[in-house]
């Protein structure tokens, strides 16, 4: 799966994106980004507060409860605001 981080989530993290497996057991987004942040380092502090972190899983906007499924993207970036 590749994993993308936007905006002050790569910043923290450090990488625009990385490819990885996720562990067994971890079947949704939000499991996936505790995962992350359990990594901790710009990890844990990009993911600390997840109510503000959406994701996409190949390019759609989904809640963060979504099972990953055979999605091969998954997108973490803060809330969107346009003008």
């Amino acid at each position: 799966m590749h994993v993308l981080y936007f905006a002050w989530l790569r910043e923290k993290i450090g990488l625009a994106g990385e490819d990885l497996t996720p562990p067994p057991g971890v079947v949704t987004a939000r499991e996936l980004l505790r995962h992350l942040a359990a990594r901790g380092g710009g990890y844990g502090a990009a993911f600390a507060n997840e109510a503000v972190i959406r994701c996409a899983l190949d390019q759609e906007f989904v809640p963060l409860d979504t099972a990953l499924g055979q999605a091969v993207e998954i997108a973490f970036f803060p809330p969107v605001t346009g003008g």
